[in-house]
């Protein structure tokens, strides 16, 4: 069983296609359960941003599971076969781990360096975990990203480039604007993007902070929490759209909703009302995947709409030379350790097996030792027994030990096949630790999934498992 990665994102795709692939937090566990009734998938969660979408499964042959996945896409979004696979990406094993662990630290955001993706990991995760879509392997290698994550932000300055989209975009709204403190800004959306949104607000110095949202409370908890931060802040329901539009300097958009929030009447009617200074002008920071803005907007005077599109072409999206090195480095180090721990993992079931066996064997003797020696006092009998399991536990020690440390490197499954050949352990006790394959560059079909790194990639197979205990299920 190996991890299988799917992914579209704004490095492979233009905004066009991803706001068509684009899963909403309520398409996720729906998608998770078709995945789920595969016969190749076992484990699977989606992680989808306002620009990537990411599926990881964990499969039992990778062209199946491909195939499944790529089925999967196409009939959500709608678009055909040879189009979704021109700008979709594949990962598998190794190359998978190594690129979740690239997102989690920021190397692959649009602004490099930025932290909502880590919450997001941890969202897709949680979301997954709900539906009993993840397993040992899944739970592992989720909760390493998220520490790999963390490492990089607290060892490099990778994150001085900008904190995330947010910040960018209000950067640049404020090259139009002029300064944020004094103004008023209207939040239209109060998930985890619209929380970070007012926390960016709040430090900016804005005046009035109007939270829009279709369900009020929400708009109530987010506005609450503005006014913590010592901020006027205001609930209202979608609904009062338009009346918040007309007293908003900057507007942050970000919803996830499937079509336009944001009209061209909104829009006009805001510019047009009466209590709006004539000449005043209006800023979109529409963060949406789809867009929550209608295209259109950008063509009123007055009004600018900065989107995703915009905020790709942004100088500010790049992180240092140095830090970016640094976080790379350390996603290296951490995959060697995940990898050599996986691996580690893979070959315990051998050495359980080798020990119950000489185990099965030390009884076994003793047991003729009983009946030979019927008449041996139990003091000399338990001498007996616990010199034979010293003699056995002595020359298991090194090659047990020595095994397990072999394991750690690349073809060290040899070591305990060799264990399995000599010993002549079952194969169903011992778990046989899955042998890595080469896999050629696939195709799905004759419609091109050419997504993995040159022509031929090491997959490493993860054996599935119950979960650690030790690690925790959240981070």
């Amino acid at each position: 069983m190996s991890v299988l990665l799917v992914g579209i994102s704004h490095r492979s795709a233009p905004v066009a296609m991803l706001e068509k692939v684009a899963i909403t937090d309520a398409d996720r566990p729906k998608l998770i359960d078709r995945m789920l009734s595969s016969a190749h998938i076992s484990e699977a969660m989606i992680v989808s941003t306002c620009n990537r979408v990411e599926i990881y499964a964990i499969v039992d042959a990778f062209h199946g599971g491909l195939a499944d996945v790529g089925e999967l896409l196409t009939a959500h979004s709608g678009l055909p076969m040879p189009e979704l696979t021109r700008h979709a990406y594949v990962r598998y094993g190794e190359a998978a781990a190594e690129h979740l662990f690239a997102v989690a630290s920021g190397l692959d955001s649009m602004v490099v360096g930025e932290q909502q993706v880590l919450s997001q990991i941890r969202s897709a995760y949680t979301t997954a975990d709900a539906q009993q879509a993840i397993g040992r392997t899944l739970h592992e290698l989720s909760q390493q990203a998220l520490r790999v994550g963390k490492r990089v932000h607290s060892e490099t300055g990778i994150d001085r480039a900008g904190a995330s989209v947010v910040s960018v975009a209000l950067d640049r709204a404020a090259t139009i604007l002029g300064p944020l403190a004094g103004r008023s800004a209207a939040v239209v959306g109060a998930g985890a993007m619209g929380g970070l949104s007012v926390a960016h607000l709040s430090r900016a110095g804005i005046d009035e902070i109007l939270v829009v949202n279709r369900t009020i409370e929400r708009a109530e908890r987010l506005a609450a929490t503005a006014e913590s931060h010592g901020v006027k802040a205001r609930a209202y329901e979608l609904s009062r759209l338009p009346e918040a539009l007309v007293a908003a300097d900057v507007v942050i958009t970000c919803t996830g909703a499937v079509g336009s929030v944001v009209t061209l009447a909104d829009a006009h009617n805001a510019l047009s009302h009466p209590e709006r200074s004539t000449g005043r002008p209006l800023v979109f920071c529409d963060l949406g995947l789809p867009r929550d803005v209608d295209h259109a907007v950008a063509g009123l005077p007055g009004v600018t709409v900065i989107d995703i599109e915009t905020l790709q072409r942004d100088p500010a999206a790049g992180a240092a030379a140095d830090d970016t090195a640094a976080a790379r480095t350390i996603v290296a180090d951490e995959l060697a350790k995940y990898l050599a721990g996986q691996r580690m993992a893979e070959v315990t079931p051998t050495v359980a097996a080798l020990r119950q066996r000489a185990a099965e064997v030390v009884e076994a003797e003793l047991l003729r030792l009983d009946s030979r020696l019927p008449g041996l006092a139990d003091p000399d009998r338990d001498e007996v027994a616990r010199t034979v399991r010293r003699v056995v536990d002595k020359l298991l020690h090194a090659p047990t030990v020595r095994v397990k440390q072999l394991a750690t490197t690349p073809g060290g499954d040899s070591y305990a096949e060799a264990l399995r050949e000599l010993f002549e352990l079952k194969p169903g006790a011992a778990q046989a630790v899955a042998t890595p394959m080469e896999i050629s560059r696939p195709e799905h079909n004759g419609a091109g999934w050419m997504g993995l790194d040159g022509d031929v990639a090491l997959a490493d197979d993860f054996t599935p498992g119950s979960h650690d205990d030790e690690q925790e299920r959240s981070t």
